[in-house]
């Protein structure tokens, strides 16, 4: 007994020096020896001894923490008996001391929680022992307001912890209790919270009593998390819950065709504080998004129009939308409105014409109050894009109104965007504008609504942009400018590029009018002078932000005015020909690569600028007709044919900071690459004029080698840059010619310069992964490109000289030691995962014979392999799932192997057989779908290899086994719990299996 006790005060001195000490190393010491507790032994007697002795809430915390791991652990579980034991222990507990501290209470239920959910389907004399759930909380809720909060908790949290998944266990096992949840206690508990929500409604709550006031909130939380349950697996992810159906049971119509539901929901709204009403909100968005087919027409009809006569009722009396969490629960609320009923649904309701003013009331006023909730918006607008969007659909008499109200909401944004503009400058506030992300998926809904009534949209535009035009003209002219005043018309123009940008691009929402396509060449040619006025002045000054509003509107201009599917005679081309004398596409395609020359001529410091430039020459340089239009002009000829001159400084090495900076590099010579492979044709001169500069510089590089002494710094620059303008011209050859003519140029004359390049900064991925990513990209039989003659060894030698690149990195890459975790992809992980990809295309490119290599004594495809498994060895099975790239890389070449080359894989050592089987079995639980797919398409492979082994081994007149295969299979019988495992973990892909494999 003293011994315990004196192990008990030994524990609590650690809980306090835990929690509680502000010195780093007693605290760090206390964890070390807490963790060597919970692994101990004598664990679970000595938590109860906490529970039952403890003197500190911090002892009681480490109890319930402990026991949850223990509970949790999937490697020898406790025994039945023992978890039942403790289940009662804890409600017991909690039953008898219901004022302990928040965090142990809760602690408590989470373990409580943990074990229900994991002995679900445990059985003791045929019941299933975990699932009275309802009834182990009934004394909770037949006692004290205090026991009533901890039996609404527990529900709460089970709701909850059956309905998230964990990594620990399979996800089909996650599934089928959810599934069993459901249908057997999730809507027996959610009629329980109702019930209890509308006696404390029924009820004259004392809010000023913390305990009611807990009740109420954890009562709130019960009936959300129900709501809120993943009914059908989908797993969707909170970003996209505007999107989303809750696919209530039909078991539970009975709740949602009874209106009272929806209505106690409505009448605690308005009777609650503030403070308690997001989460009314929240599941009234549940509710208003139950799927539709859970009612017939007349039955969806009558639950929404009770859902919008809830809605009126708030918008009626707004006053608690003035707190933000309740503002933008009601957002939501609105924006499934029409997410899950149509607009012909809508405008049937008795109230529609007032509530739909009502809503565009709020919107308006929303929209002018800019700088409230600005997350808040994208619900709004996401209504009315709906909205617009459904317009040209809509079959029913009633009138839908929103000739009149969309207009509103456009010049709502587009007015409240362009005010806001001063009073940023002036208070020094948070430019919207910054947030490029934020914009672009504002503008995007804005382009639906404000095509609808487009002649109203671009009146207003036309009169606000000549204005501002105007003022801004005016003061470039005047000598006693102020700078502020300048800023100011050069926000609002920036604000009036983006937006006219996005409702050209909002054409493919509508069908289009001669009149309105004449519309979109007034805002053009606006656009285009002011872009006239700018560039002129490039020299002295320039604008960042108008700049990229600038490359916005090109975009949506070229996805809508530029290609195939544009009629020629459009009206839009008559207006530019009128205005500008810009005749057809081909005189618009030459604005637009002037103004390319020109952003990559004086914004070449300017990285936001120079990327977006680039994309929009890469995007041009991709259309059919528009690349054989873009060849014949003169500014593109002088673009390839001084594509390393002064005038692109941004390609200039001395421009750049450091290394990482030169990416922009291999999208400019994508897009030239494709633009040379139009004009190329045969002309083999041409083609050695553009590469002429790229063979000055490799010789340049050649010759640094060949000296003992260089200058490092600069050899890696120059290196860098020229592999990164490879990479870019060999992702645009994608045809056998002009592959060919590259491939030829490299190889054999510069392939030394990159094995050397990697032999000597392996260590600096600022160097090795361009070098990796170039080769990687050589050896991608991309359209087919790598077509040798029948004759011709390229393919070997091709293969052999990636074989010496992945060996000669691998073998380096694994002499650095101990990288920290926070480095160990940017330095490690990260070129291996170029290596698995560039192995990965070689061997599934159809270009090389691999049974060449054994035959004639040739280890270049044993070295490549063995340097994969060292590389893989030295990777822990946590980081392959951890890195996306890492497991698309590493999963696709496994595919490869195993299908291709599983006489190498049955020739490993034990452990390493081990190691992959392990990575295929957590592989089958990731959540991306590419790897759960690789990860069954390898399973298959393995155990096809298997049965056609095992059936060879046992016909008679059978040739032998060869020494890989029979040992493989010995491996397999002495180890048979490698294929259990993996098929423990193999939920999700079973239907991918082989129906052999399944039995």
């Amino acid at each position: 007994m003293a011994d315990h006790v004196q192990s008990l005060a030994q524990l609590e001195n650690l809980c306090k020096q835990l929690y509680e000490t502000t010195d780093t190393t007693t605290r760090l010491q206390a964890e070390k020896a807490l963790v060597e507790f919970t692994n101990s032994p004598d664990c679970l007697n000595k938590c109860q001894l906490l529970l039952e002795r403890g003197s500190s809430s911090y002892s009681q915390l480490l109890a319930a923490t402990c026991l949850t791991k223990l509970v949790s652990r999937t490697n020898n579980p406790l025994p039945l008996e023992q978890r039942i034991d403790i289940r009662n222990y804890v409600l017991n507990y909690l039953a008898t001391r219901p004022k302990l501290a928040t965090f142990v209470t809760q602690a408590l239920i989470q373990l409580y929680a943990r074990i229900t959910k994991l002995g679900w389907f445990d059985c003791q004399k045929d019941e299933y022992v975990f699932r009275n759930v309802i009834t182990d909380v009934t004394r909770f809720l037949q006692d004290s307001v205090e026991h009533c909060i901890i039996g609404v908790t527990i529900l709460s949290q089970l709701t909850n912890e059956i309905n998230q998944a964990d990594t620990t266990h399979p996800l089909t096992k996650h599934r089928k209790i959810a599934s069993s949840f459901r249908d057997s206690s999730l809507f027996d508990i959610f009629t329980l919270s109702c019930n209890l929500l509308k006696q404390a409604s029924g009820k004259n709550l004392n809010l000023n009593d913390e305990s009611q006031h807990g009740l109420l909130m954890q009562l709130l939380k019960l009936t959300h998390n129900c709501l809120n349950f993943d009914f059908i697996g989908t797993s969707t992810d909170e970003s996209s819950d505007d999107l989303c159906t809750v696919q209530i049971p039909t078991s539970w119509r009975s709740a949602f065709l009874d209106s009272s539901t929806l209505q106690l929901f409505f009448d605690l709204y308005h009777s609650i504080p503030p403070t308690f009403s997001p989460l009314v909100l929240s599941c009234l968005v549940q509710i208003a998004s139950v799927r539709r087919s859970l009612f017939n027409n007349a039955e969806r009809a009558k639950f929404l129009s009770h859902l919008v006569d809830g809605v009126k009722r708030i918008l009626e009396n707004p006053q608690s939308l003035s707190d933000p969490n309740n503002y933008h629960e009601f957002c939501r609320l609105l924006a499934r409105l029409k997410s899950n009923y149509q607009l012909g649904e809508l405008v049937k309701v008795e109230n529609y014409p007032e509530v739909i003013r009502l809503i565009a009331n709020f919107t308006v006023t929303s929209l002018q109050h800019w700088e409230f909730a600005p997350n808040s918006v994208h619900y709004l607008l996401s209504l009315w894009q709906r909205l617009a969007a459904s317009v040209p659909y809509v079959k029913a008499t009633e009138p839908h109104m929103l000739e009149t109200y969309t207009p509103e909401v456009t010049k709502a944004y587009i007015t409240s965007r362009l005010e806001s503009v001063h009073i940023i400058l002036r208070d020094g506030l948070e430019d919207p504008l910054d947030d490029t992300g934020l914009v672009q998926q504002q503008l995007d809904q804005l382009s639906t609504i404000g095509r609808c009534e487009y002649e109203k949209t671009c009146a207003l535009l036309v009169q606000l942009f000549d204005q501002s035009a105007q003022s801004y003209q005016e003061l470039l002219q005047s000598a006693t400018a102020i700078p502020v005043d300048v800023a100011v018309q050069e926000g609002r123009l920036t604000w009036l590029v983006y937006i006219i940008g996005a409702v050209i691009g909002g054409r493919v929402s509508f069908a289009s009018t001669d009149e309105q396509d004449a519309m979109d060449g007034e805002l053009v040619c606006r656009v285009l002078q002011l872009m006239n006025l700018t560039d002129s002045r490039l020299a002295q000054a320039g604008n960042e932000k108008l700049e990229l509003a600038m490359l916005s509107f090109f975009e949506q201009f070229r996805k809508i005015y530029i290609g195939d599917q544009v009629q020629k005679s459009s009206k839009l081309y008559r207006r530019l020909s009128e205005v500008l004398g810009l005749n057809d596409e081909t005189m618009v395609l030459s604005v637009f690569i002037g103004k390319i020359i020109t952003n990559l001529k004086y914004w070449g410091r300017c990285e936001p600028i120079t990327s977006k430039t680039l994309q929009l020459l890469n995007d041009l340089s991709i259309g059919y007709s528009s690349v054989r239009k873009l060849v014949k002009l003169s500014a593109v000829q002088f673009m390839l044919n001084n594509h390393t001159s002064e005038h692109f400084s941004f390609l200039g090495i001395n421009n750049q900071s450091n290394l990482s900076d030169m990416r922009c590099r291999t999208t400019f010579y994508t897009a030239l690459g494709r633009l040379l492979m139009v004009d190329l044709g045969e002309d083999e001169d041409q083609y050695e004029q553009f590469m002429l500069p790229l063979t000055a510089a490799f010789e340049t590089v050649a010759q640094m080698f060949s000296t003992n002494t260089f200058n490092e710094q600069e050899a890696k620059r120059t290196l860098v840059g020229l592999v990164r303008d490879l990479r870019g011209i060999a992702f645009a050859f994608n045809a056998k010619t002009s592959f060919m003519m590259l491939f030829e140029w490299i190889y054999p004359s510069y392939m030394p310069i990159l094995q050397r390049a990697v032999e000597l900064w392996y260590h600096d991925p600022a160097c090795t992964t361009p070098v990796l990513k170039l080769m990687a990209e050589l050896v991608h039989n991309r359209s087919q490109r790598l077509q040798f003659d029948v004759s011709s060894p390229n393919g070997i030698l091709l293969f052999r000289e990636t074989s010496k690149m992945i060996t000669t990195y691998g073998n380096r890459i694994l002499t650095l030691g101990e990288v920290p975790k926070d480095q160990v992809y940017a330095l490690k992980l990260k070129g291996i995962s170029i290596c698995f990809s560039m192995l990965k295309a070689a061997l599934s490119g159809s270009y090389v014979n691999f049974g060449v290599f054994r035959l004639y004594g040739d280890d270049a495809l044993d070295n490549a392999l063995q340097t994969f498994i060292k590389l893989l060895l030295s990777i822990p099975h946590s980081d392959l799932l951890d890195y996306p790239k890492l497991s698309q890389s590493y999963y696709s070449l496994l595919e490869v192997l195993t299908q291709d080359h599983m006489n190498f894989i049955a020739s490993l050592e034990p452990h390493v057989i081990m190691y992959i089987l392990s990575s295929i079995s957590e592989g089958l639980t990731a959540l991306d779908t590419m790897v759960c797919t690789g990860c069954c398409s390898c399973l298959d492979h393995i155990v096809t290899y298997l049965f056609k082994q095992l059936s060879r081994s046992t016909k008679k007149r059978a040739a032998p086994l060869t020494q890989e295969s029979d040992r493989f299979l010995h491996i397999m019988q002495q180890h048979p719990e490698m294929i259990q495992q993996v098929r423990g973990g193999a939920g999700t892909g079973r239907s991918q299996w082989p129906p052999w494999l399944i039995l």
